[in-house]
């Protein structure tokens, strides 16, 4: 039996290595844990940072599942390191809106953090309150498992449709695994937004060993087949870091990841973001889709101020159609 794509409702198991601590319904920070039979990288999957990307936890949930399901079928089935899903932002997720107080995805600002951790967490406001239980435990499972290196997958959607896309940590290694998944590589994105959860991940200092990581965006919010090209990243991501052996997983994964970044190169860099204020009255202009080519001149948006018009010529990456965000767009080319 392979890894496959199929999605369906997680049912639990006995198993001596999974430890399934929910389930999709339910609103338990860990989705699960599954400690391998070797020793290997911790994986940190993140699904629902912004509380209006569900797809990603669906797609954990289902990871889980087919682990479960593999183990559970296959006795010589082995997995290197350990497994730890998370859900984000439990409370926004609960209200369906990215965030309550602030974007938990601009928060991890590593001046700001050892302060918060001092704080009881009566006196944290809701994002702060997901930081100190996100950080708590993912140090148990450091400390539990011991792991050699530690490796962030946070799955994101976007409210616009379009292409899927990896952003991979600035590092070597993590830019290679990120070639593995077989999805479009866009650079620069730490460099380019501060307080993300993969900025802070990168900082080996927070946890003692070595860490690499990435984010995938899946595609739009509200898409069907969101989940299952986050379950594919997911998978094709483990295979990348050898948690999975090649003959174990699916070809179906490369195929369906492949089949929707066709026509996209394979790498890009972002050459300018628009930032937004929430006074701007930013309006981005309707039909846009992710990786849309745009002409120097063309007409984006509006704002309070008139109409934002592209600077080069590129393509346009993650155009805000959501009321919530600090991000109006992004404009990407292709990296040498």
């Amino acid at each position: 039996m392979l890894l496959s794509l199929e999605l369906e409702r997680p049912k639990t198991h006995p198993l001596a290595l999974l430890h399934f601590i929910s389930n999709y319904m339910t609103q338990e920070r860990i989705i699960g844990i599954y400690p391998g039979t070797d020793k290997g990288p911790l994986v940190v999957c993140l699904g629902g940072i912004h509380g209006n990307e569900p797809a990603g936890v669906e797609a954990l949930v289902q990871l889980i599942q087919r682990l479960s399901s593999k183990a559970r079928k296959n006795p010589d089935f082995r997995f290197r390191g350990t497994l730890l899903a998370l859900r984000g932002n439990l409370a926004a997720l609960q209200h369906g809106v990215r965030y309550l107080h602030e974007d938990l995805n601009r928060a991890w600002k590593p001046t700001r953090i050892p302060l918060l951790l001092q704080q009881p967490r009566p006196a944290l406001h809701a994002e702060e309150r997901e930081i100190a239980e996100l950080l708590h435990h993912i140090q148990q499972a450091i400390d539990t498992y011991q792991p050699d290196s530690l490796f962030l997958i946070d799955l994101h959607t976007s409210s616009a449709k379009g292409g899927i896309f990896c952003l991979p940590g600035s590092d070597e290694y993590s830019r290679l695994i990120a070639a593995g998944i077989h999805a479009p590589a866009v650079h620069g994105m730490l460099e380019t937004i501060e307080g993300s959860a993969l900025e802070y991940f990168l900082e080996e200092s927070h946890f003692g060993i070595p860490v690499s990581g990435l984010a995938f965006e899946a595609g739009q919010h509200e898409n069907p087949e969101s989940p299952r090209r986050a379950l594919a990243a997911a998978i094709n991501c483990l295979r990348a870091l050898g948690c999975v052996r090649p003959a174990d997983v699916h070809n179906e994964h490369d195929q369906l990841l492949r089949t929707f970044s066709e026509g996209i190169p394979l790498s890009l860099e972002i050459i300018w973001r628009h930032h937004i204020e929430p006074d701007d009255q930013f309006h981005m202009l309707p039909g846009f889709h992710n990786f849309d080519p745009v002409k120097a001149g063309q007409a984006l948006a509006q704002d309070r101020n008139g109409t934002i018009r592209a600077g080069t010529d590129a393509r346009i990456l993650m155009p805000l159609y959501q009321s919530q965000g600090e991000d109006g767009f992004f404009l990407v080319r292709e990296k040498p």
